[in-house]
């Protein structure tokens, strides 16, 4: 019996001695296992707040491109105004330019012999200065118009080409993963 008690104090001890031996390798293998645990979350957080990031420029961009379509055509139409009142302004003055031809030819010609000739070159004299005051006035507006216009699309031209500069910074700081999300709100 003797044998069989001490058979079974070693096996005692024994088992005690491999418990403890695993709950010191069960210890540290715990151990390493929270330091992979947290280095996976926080491997797992960084590409979140990448994400994140990436999702944000990406709403960014396309807000800025929406903009910067309907400034484009915000632009197009003022220069499309602008144009249009430059001709509007080059007819009128060509147009006072022929009047004023027609006055000197007029009033160059050697008079008339028929009173009745006489009395309808100055109608037409008369007439012609009329609507040359009359398309002189109009020259006046139309320069006005061409001059408002002008402006017009150069400060739409001055928005356009901001929005622009603001889309190559996005696309700068997209390339750049180091940007700050926040740095280039629209």
């Amino acid at each position: 019996m003797r044998r069989r008690t001490l058979v079974q104090i070693i096996g005692w001890i024994g088992i005690s001695t491999c418990a403890f031996g695993q709950s010191a390798g069960a210890g540290q293998s715990a151990g390493a296992e929270t330091q992979t645990l947290q280095a996976l979350l926080s491997e797992l957080r960084a590409l979140r707040q990448d994400l994140r990031a990436s999702l944000s420029r990406t709403q960014n961009m396309q807000i800025l491109l929406a903009r910067f379509q309907i400034q484009e055509g915000v632009t197009t139409r003022a220069a499309d105004r602008f144009n249009d009142a430059r001709q509007k302004l080059l007819d009128t003055q060509i147009h006072e330019k022929e009047l004023a031809l027609e006055q000197k030819r007029l009033e160059d010609s050697p008079p008339a012999t028929d009173p009745q000739q006489q009395s309808d070159l100055l109608d037409r004299l008369n007439h012609v200065k009329s609507d040359l005051e009359v398309t002189a006035h109009v020259t006046q507006q139309h320069q006005a118009a061409e001059t408002q216009a002008e402006q017009q699309m150069r400060d739409e031209q001055d928005k356009l080409n901001s929005l622009e500069n603001q889309l190559d910074e996005l696309i700068g700081s997209t390339s750049n993963p180091n940007a700050k999300p926040g740095d280039n709100r629209p």
